[in-house]
């Protein structure tokens, strides 16, 4: 993994790697979060707010949803609005949350928040963490290179977008 860059402007007390006892390493000392924005449009299959992640970054150059280490005491739904303005410009009164989807390890966990466009959101990359942000049509996000955790993730996280009841 390439050095983080000085430009990177957001650190923490949350943020480190924790060595979980599932034999992997994962950023976050106290767990992470990311935003999954869905933007519904009549006539059109839903799509998501995708970060395409600096190649410095864990499974760099890879495509998630923004987000990040939380930090101490603070939730995982104030976490992944925080990461998504920080890193994306998503003002948080421009999504609504709907639900939660918790990926549980031994020592450490990641929520993908997901929430629908209230209002346009206009994604712009605002830090060095990312290289790119796109709205996918959700049936297109398979066709990219995904981080591994949200590949994992992604079937369900498409169920539950799909229906309309996140």
């Amino acid at each position: 993994m390439d050095q983080v860059p000085r430009e990177r402007l957001h650190h923490g007390p949350g943020d480190g790697w924790v060595q979980c006892a599932c034999g992997q390493r994962h950023w976050g000392l106290v767990g992470a979060a990311g935003l999954l924005v869905v933007r519904r449009r009549a006539g059109a299959p839903p799509a998501v707010l995708l970060q395409h992640r600096a190649a410095w970054s864990d499974r760099g150059s890879t495509w998630a949803v923004p987000g990040g280490a939380l930090q101490p005491g603070e939730t995982a739904v104030d976490g992944a609005l925080r990461e998504a303005h920080e890193e994306a410009g998503v003002a948080p009164e421009s999504v609504g949350i709907r639900s939660e989807h918790v990926l549980a390890h031994p020592d450490w966990s990641y929520t993908t928040v997901i929430a629908d466009e209230l209002v346009h959101v206009e994604a712009v990359v605002t830090d060095a963490e990312s290289i790119e942000l796109r709205w996918v049509p959700a049936d297109e996000v398979p066709a990219l290179p995904l981080h591994p955790a949200f590949a994992d993730a992604w079937p369900t996280l498409l169920a539950r977008i799909s229906d309309g009841a996140a």
